[in-house]
């Protein structure tokens, strides 16, 4: 019997060996990548809204007294968020004390200019959580939250002016229809009322000044991050 149908092409088996196989690890991979970006996505969404409306909650609440001040809310979040930091660097270290003093050592205390560089984003970065506060404190949450938004215009704006980025067409519409709707949302809903508020028109006003300048904080310290 002829086994010359047995034969394959050379070429056909080089191939068939350079082929990859596809496993199911292989296959739940992506799979598994997309579901993280989702669940990464609600959770900033929810975190994000959370703090808004907490905020606007405490800063709004009817006490005997003053209320806190925005700058003693600024000074402990960011101390939880260092001693958080030192938390998860000592647990990259295996919950070594030396360890952790050595990491510290090195990426801070060695390089003095490195964090004297960090001086700048880190006062813009302060200035634009304390604006935040008076914001909520004479804005509702909802315009806060679109008003907000601007940071999207005012970092693409010092993107091209810092950087030399450039935008193509759709994006600078994108950025105008944005700005549209912000001003949309500050348009007055009823004017004939506007004598019997005219303390609150003043907060709004403080309010809304308060925030497009944390926005153009905002857009300036993304920039100045980007050129470090």
């Amino acid at each position: 019997m002829e086994k010359v149908s047995e034969a394959t092409e050379p070429g056909t088996a080089e191939a068939a060996s350079n082929e990859p196989v596809k496993t199911e690890s292989n296959e739940s991979a992506p799979t598994m990548a997309s579901q993280i970006k989702y669940i990464s996505l609600g959770v900033l969404v929810l975190q994000t809204t959370s703090l808004v409306l907490t905020m606007r909650y405490s800063r709004m609440q009817k006490e005997e007294g003053p209320r806190y001040l925005p700058s003693t809310a600024v000074v402990a979040a960011e101390v939880l968020k260092i001693v958080a930091c030192i938390l998860l660097v000592y647990k990259d270290n295996n919950y070594n004390l030396r360890s952790l003093k050595r990491v510290l050592q090195d990426e801070i205390v060695n390089k003095p200019m490195d964090t004297l560089k960090l001086a700048i984003p880190s006062g813009i970065y302060t200035l634009q959580n304390n604006l935040l506060y008076v914001a909520l404190s004479n804005l509702d949450a909802a315009t806060y939250q679109v008003t907000y938004q601007l940071k999207i215009l005012t970092t693409a704006l010092f993107s091209v002016c810092m950087l030399q980025k450039k935008l193509a067409t759709h994006q600078w519409v994108s950025l105008l229809i944005l700005m549209a709707g912000v001003a949309l949302v500050q348009w007055p809903a009823d004017s004939s009322k506007t004598p019997n508020k005219e303390v609150s028109m003043g907060s709004g006003i403080v309010g809304l000044m308060a925030v497009i300048t944390a926005c153009f904080s905002s857009g300036l310290l993304g920039s100045i991050l980007k050129r470090f």
